[in-house]
């Protein structure tokens, strides 16, 4: 009988959690679990345990959590383990090629993006944005470049038309380790076939930030439909009003001519706020005002409906950044 492979796995956030999970459940041998630094949360700042360390803390694995790889001590601390595997799912830190190469199989990702389609930090959520169709799961064997390593195994997913960053981050999470589960059983029977990417197809997803979740009215409708999606549940696409920041959870594309400056609001009833574009309209139908929770459009106006006026313009953007 072939002995279990033996397996350090790297992740900090919920992602990387349901890999990890997926591993134990299938009886996977974790020897150890590597994680960022504990980080201070809530009101009261007080450090706590990422997803991924509390799930090894109560599965009784070792949990490592350096600052960085990069420096020997860490290195000698991993490859004291003679680890035959090192999995790696949104870690967050570095790599170097000592590292990469200290267990004996090297190191696997699972990267959510079907590559080399996005490369980088936020794939799940670019993916939204630029208006994909499909996307998914890659397991690939790591090399020093961002997310170039020899391809494994592919999962696909559709993006429906009402997916949101959070819930393809969810169902690819889940897919995430059923790809890994797919992997390992080939590793562990030598009928791995790796695949190398096509480097000209590769694009960069970069990290979301709070500035690029400014919804930019000289756009298209279907454009910020796409990124009041993506944008759910951070940091939340929004929008300003005089001084008013208005956050926008939910909203649906209106095929209609608009005459009026984008950001005009040219309707605003029960079914949402009606608001012109470059091209079409944006119909907002979930919004969140400041210290207020997220409510329908139709109960906002109740209260405030002397604020949201036909005619009204919302605030173009400055420095649109990324969103431009």
């Amino acid at each position: 009988m072939t002995q279990p492979l033996s397996i350090v796995f790297a992740g900090t956030p919920d992602f990387a959690a349901i890999s990890l999970k997926a591993m134990l459940d299938a009886g996977h041998k974790v020897i150890a679990v590597y994680c960022q630094p504990d980080r201070p949360s809530g009101r009261g700042k007080k450090l706590a345990h990422g997803p991924v360390k509390k799930l090894a803390l109560e599965h009784e694995i070792p949990v490592y959590q350096p600052k960085s790889l990069r420096n020997e001590e860490a290195q000698a601390e991993l490859a004291a383990l003679n680890a035959d595997l090192m999995v790696v799912a949104a870690y967050g830190l570095i790599l170097p090629q000592v590292v990469l190469d200290t267990p004996k199989h090297g190191c696997i990702n699972v990267h959510g993006s079907l590559l080399p389609r996005w490369r980088g930090a936020a794939p799940i959520h670019r993916a939204i944005l630029a208006g994909d169709k499909v996307t998914g799961i890659t397991t690939m064997q790591m090399s020093l470049g961002l997310d170039t390593g020899d391809m494994l195994d592919v999962l696909q997913t559709e993006i429906s038309p009402q997916d949101t960053g959070a819930s393809l981050h969810d169902r690819m999470a889940v897919m995430g380790g059923e790809c890994l589960l797919v992997t390992l059983e080939k590793l562990k029977n030598g009928q791995m076939q790796p695949q190398v990417q096509d480097d000209s197809l590769a694009n960069y997803a970069n990290k979301l930030t709070k500035e690029e979740a400014q919804l930019d009215w000289n756009q298209s409708a279907a454009e910020l439909e796409r990124t009041v999606r993506a944008f759910n549940s951070w940091p939340v696409a929004f929008t300003k009003l005089n001084d008013l920041t208005v956050r926008v959870w939910q909203a649906s594309v209106v095929e209609t001519i608009a005459s009026e400056q984008p950001g005009t609001i040219i309707s605003a009833d029960k079914s949402g706020l009606t608001i012109a574009c470059a091209k079409n309209a944006l119909r907002l139908e979930v919004l969140q005002l400041p210290g207020k929770k997220a409510l329908s459009v139709d109960d906002i106006l109740r209260g405030r409906a002397d604020t949201f006026t036909v005619g009204t313009q919302f605030a173009e953007v400055i420095n649109p950044g990324a969103n431009s």
